[in-house]
């Protein structure tokens, strides 16, 4: 079977399980990518759901609708990127076909329709992939201590500000299938790749690793390490200072010292906050709280452990916003936070989470990012740090730069689980600046990256709203309360806005939705909204500069609606219970349309 198939303007890499668009990798989720293959494989005939089930979610029971809800995304991403939403035919009780341009395939080695493939260029300075070691130990429950080992390696080399280091999460994908270095150097855009393996037995450890150039597909470095387990900390820091030294030879002294950083002194610490890692990043408040319990131990042995406050900050921060904006949690996210940043000088990953959590919990712009610029100067190649950082930009209404921060963290890191914020970021900075499409689109990207993050459905809604698509944004709306039944604009973005200029902006925001749209049946005028609308009743000679005049008469309208309707000069009974669209008065929800504003595809 052919490894790589292209089809009008795209190419997609079926080992590596990517849709390239010319040159740039699509922010298609691997389900609709395994899919896409089949059915282009078999262009031209019918595929049966059966099949593409299977292909999907193998040796799993699904519902019908998982399929078409994958099956859309790929056809949204076929309109938005090539006019091409009808190269996938629904075949109605049967299935689905390919009908669209005509498909060539190639081996991995070889051209794809007479063109070269698809490689992103080399960076002026030199620049590595470190691939997941393999795991040779016979147990897969060793499968987190090699990752955490490759996680140490990708930490010391980032340091170094003139190397460029892939972050791990681009590099994982390739876990678990043999490579060939000239592909991955190809798809990532590095010179160097490194690899190795890991075998742990008893209280003894053998690393072997080398590292090739991508170019040419010869030995750089290799070597081999067995160390007891006690020394495991030594052993990740020797193997980052070999690398280092295999790509620049002549490297002062000073800069293969600045790889060196201070290790918990425990390895059962380490252990645990290793195993925590995957619920941390997942933001679900059950996964979570299952992660507190085991980062509240790792700081039991371990007090002055950065990285394990640092995460206990992103946990506490994950259940204020989305299990009921506890003063309790936002207080711990920030005191977690703030351990973090007196144990961690040396590690910039708890520098970034600490800065975070100050950022969007703490309200405190200024020292946030004191933390994720010497995050930064730790390690300049951290796409955490860029992505992170570029959702407290884009909340605090410096919308360029956010923008310019999250595609800096997404090229470092093109294949992020965080690149749903880095595009939440772009939706929200997007909708300050009046580029309403441009805000859709991307918001869009992000649902498709991360489907299961509410914030998310509120952005798309916005923009929804101002393109004046309200079905669409009534669509949206309802998804957040699926997904955040308690969902509430008001207390939302007063829980996490850094400035009170933009919170009222924000709030200008939630107004337009509920004026202009009605999304959120049970989010009608009142109570959180009313209050922050009265604030900026108090300020309005402050305008903040993202807000048109039809938006700032809506919101004064709805003021002098929620008046009427305190007094008792509106009668409740005259608005059907049925429907959140006819609880507000026609003059309020009837704003001019926006002029010139393009639709895009559903």
């Amino acid at each position: 079977m052919p490894t790589s198939l292209a089809f009008g303007p795209f190419r997609l890499d079926t080992d590596a399980g990517i849709l390239f668009h010319g040159v740039e990798p699509t922010p298609l989720g691997q389900r609709a990518v395994a899919l896409l293959a089949l059915l282009v494989e078999r262009a031209g005939a019918p595929v049966p759901k059966e099949a593409l089930i299977e292909a999907a979610w193998p040796r799993q029971a699904i519902e019908d609708s998982n399929l078409t809800v994958q099956i859309a995304a790929v056809r949204r991403l076929f309109e938005e990127l090539a006019g091409g939403a009808c190269w996938i035919e629904t075949l109605p009780r049967r299935g689905y076909r390919y009908v669209g341009p005509a498909v060539t395939g190639a081996s991995r080695d070889s051209t794809v329709g007479g063109a070269p493939t698809a490689t992103l260029t080399l960076p002026d300075k030199p620049s590595v992939a470190v691939l997941p070691f393999s795991n040779l130990s016979g147990d897969s429950e060793q499968d987190y201590f090699a990752d955490g080992m490759v996680d140490d390696i990708i930490t010391g080399l980032a340091r170094i500000n003139w190397l460029l280091v892939i972050a791990r999460n681009s590099t994982f994908t390739y876990k678990g299938r043999a490579v060939d270095v000239k592909q991955v150097g190809r798809e990532l855009g590095v010179r160097y790749v490194l690899e190795g393996s890991v075998r742990r037995a008893g209280g003894h450890v053998r690393v072997t690793g080398q590292m090739i150039d991508a170019s040419t597909g010869a030995h750089v470095w290799a070597e081999r390490y067995d160390r007891s387990s006690d020394d495991i900390f030594a052993l990740q820091d020797e193997i980052a200072i070999s690398a280092v030294g295999a790509i620049a030879p002549r490297l002062r002294r000073a800069e293969i010292d600045r790889v060196k950083r201070r290790r918990p002194d425990s390895l059962d610490a380490y252990d645990l906050v290793l195993r925590a890692q995957l619920d941390v990043d997942s933001g679900m408040p059950e996964r979570v709280m299952r992660a507190l319990v085991l980062l509240e131990r790792a700081i039991e042995l371990d007090p002055a452990y950065a990285l394990a406050h640092g995460n206990a900050a992103m946990c506490h921060h994950c259940l204020f916003l989305r299990a009921g904006l506890q003063e309790a949690d936002r207080a711990a996210s920030i005191r977690y936070a703030r351990s973090a940043i007196l144990h961690g000088q040396d590690d910039a990953f708890a520098l970034t989470l600490a800065g975070f959590s100050i950022g969007m919990d703490g309200h405190d712009r200024n020292a946030a990012f004191t933390a994720l610029e010497a995050a930064l100067a730790i390690s300049p190649s951290s796409a955490p740090t860029y992505i992170l950082g570029s959702v407290i930009l884009g909340w605090s209404g410096e919308a360029e730069r956010a923008i310019e921060w999250s595609e800096r963290g997404m090229r470092l890191s093109p294949f992020d689980p965080w690149a749903f914020a880095a595009f939440d970021a772009q939706a929200m900075s997007h909708f300050l600046r009046g580029r309403y499409d441009e805000a859709c689109r991307a918001a869009y990207k992000s649902v498709q990256a991360n489907p299961a993050h509410s914030i998310t459905y509120v952005q798309l809604a916005a923009a929804l709203a101002k393109l004046g698509r309200l079905e669409e944004a009534r669509a949206a709306a309802a998804r957040v309360l699926e997904l955040q039944p308690t969902f509430r604009y008001g207390r939302q973005f007063a829980g996490v806005t850094v400035l009170q200029r933009w919170r009222n902006a924000l709030a200008m925001r939630c107004v337009l939705l509920d004026c202009q749209s009605s999304a959120i049946e049970s989010v009608r005028p009142g109570a959180g909204t009313t209050v922050l609308m009265a604030r900026y009743r108090r300020s309005q000679h402050d305008y903040p500069p993202c807000l048109d005049g039809a938006t700032i008469g809506c919101g004064r309208r709805l003021i002098l609606w929620n008046d009427q309707r305190r007094r008792g000069q509106m009668r409740s009974a005259a608005a059907p219970k049925s429907s959140a669209a006819a609880a507000v008065p026609a003059q309020v929800a009837s704003l001019p349309p926006i002029a010139g504003a393009a639709s895009m595809p559903a």
